[in-house]
């Protein structure tokens, strides 16, 4: 997941903020009225918008996938609500009541951050395969690819990015989740993705 210090980073850049604002406008406007959530704080909801989205795949959010989310917000918020309430937290509540209505809003800002730090002409579309050897050849994979793209894949579908290179099990409905979040995200056209699709175990 994001730490507190690299949305601070991603915020700063330009394109990210002005983008970042017009989406927390709109989810002002059309959603929440009232709520009181600084850029900073958006981002980190925007930025969870596909780990939201898998925590709903199977309909809805269980209470250990709540806590799970909760514990990431309060990892990229501005920090200094130890003993208030996190307002990323806050505004997930919203998001989960509504995801399908700011899901693809929402991607637009993560592309927008996306193409601001991840050069994807330097990024191979093709590569060599491990059938045998999925989890080897992904380890492959993500040496030649930038840091950043590494923390967004880990951010968005992992809880802990020390897992990437793991295998996993997942249901249908989750992998299906996690290439349907891809193919928004503009993800499916890297083979680093593909490599780190075949790491799952779809049972």
């Amino acid at each position: 997941m994001f730490t507190e210090n690299e949305i601070a980073t991603l915020i700063e850049i330009p394109e990210v903020l002005d983008a970042t604002i017009k989406a927390r406008e709109n989810f002002k406007a059309n959603q929440v009225e009232y709520l009181e959530i600084i850029d900073h704080d958006f981002l980190s909801l925007v930025m969870m918008t596909p780990t939201v989205g898998m925590a709903l795949a199977n309909g809805s959010v269980s209470l250990f996938e709540e806590l799970a989310l909760n514990k990431m917000a309060r990892k990229m918020s501005k920090g200094g609500y130890f003993l208030k309430v996190d307002p990323v937290v806050h505004a997930m509540k919203f998001l989960i009541e509504d995801y399908e209505k700011w899901e693809l809003i929402f991607f637009e800002v993560i592309k927008t951050a996306m193409h601001a730090t991840v050069d994807k002409s330097l990024i191979s579309v093709s590569g060599i395969s491990d059938e045998d050897r999925p989890i080897i050849s992904f380890a492959r994979d993500l040496m030649s690819v930038p840091y950043v793209l590494v923390r967004f894949m880990s951010s968005f579908f992992l809880h802990d990015e020390a897992e990437i290179v793991d295998a996993r099990p997942i249901s249908k409905v989750e992998f299906e989740k996690i290439v349907d979040i891809g193919n928004k995200l503009e993800l499916n056209d890297l083979h680093v993705f593909k490599s780190f699709c075949n790491t799952f175990e779809v049972r």
